[in-house]
């Protein structure tokens, strides 16, 4: 897969899929996005929980991880983080990758991203005491998860436009499956289809205030 460097608007990189015409996040901003739809829409939703288990669809670069890390709520909380890519970055890609924000003031940003990247695929991994991650490389739709083990859902694809296999009906009945009763779903994707698809599958959905950019994204709940 080729794919190209680019600065999105609040200063932090992205990347461009040329094949897909996608990028990795949005262009009015990488880390604001991340920041609104994961972390802030999605795990802050769990101040409580001592721990708290991620399944993301979508390891990309990397940013979701390195932010459910450094920016949770409870700093005492433990994140169990699983992560399914199926195009993994390549070394040089990921080397590339700098995050101004983080990595000029505090060097325990740069060196978390490093061991996220560099722990090998296909194995859980204790990166800290307060996380653990667990990088599978797999097709999404051979992707079997444990019933009621997650609490909480990163859905990050690439948008429905280029990948409408993995926005079906069928991927969120597995992904309903995975989480437990009162876990949650978050996604920049709002359109119809995508609701309507997660609906039919049991999940409650809820359209919210998106992201700068983008006047709406979904949070989904499993009853």
């Amino acid at each position: 897969m080729i794919r190209h460097w680019v600065t999105t608007k609040d200063g932090s990189p992205s990347l461009y899929v040329p094949d897909l015409t996608q990028h990795y996040h949005s262009l009015h901003g990488a880390l604001q996005e991340s920041r609104h739809v994961f972390i802030a829409s999605g795990l802050h939703q769990f101040p409580e929980q001592s721990e708290v288990r991620i399944l993301e669809i979508g390891f990309g670069t990397g940013l979701n991880a390195l932010l459910s890390h450094f920016e949770k709520a409870q700093k005492s909380q433990k994140i169990h983080y699983r992560s399914l890519e199926k195009y993994p970055l390549e070394e040089a890609e990921w080397q590339a990758l700098e995050w101004p924000e983080f990595f000029n003031e505090n060097p325990d940003y740069k060196a978390f991203y490093n061991s996220l990247h560099e722990a090998p695929w296909n194995e859980a991994h204790g990166l800290h005491p307060l996380f653990a991650v667990h990088k599978e490389q797999i097709d999404l739709k051979n992707f079997k998860p444990e019933p009621d083990h997650y609490d909480l859902i990163y859905f990050d694809a690439f948008s429905p436009e280029a990948q409408a296999d993995l926005w079906t009906e069928e991927i969120f009945q597995k992904m309903h499956s995975a989480l437990r009763p009162g876990g949650l779903l978050v996604s920049y994707c709002v359109k119809g289809i995508v609701r309507r698809a997660m609906k039919s599958a049991g999940f409650l959905v809820e359209k919210i205030p998106g992201p700068p950019g983008k006047r709406e994204m979904a949070r989904a709940h499993k009853a």
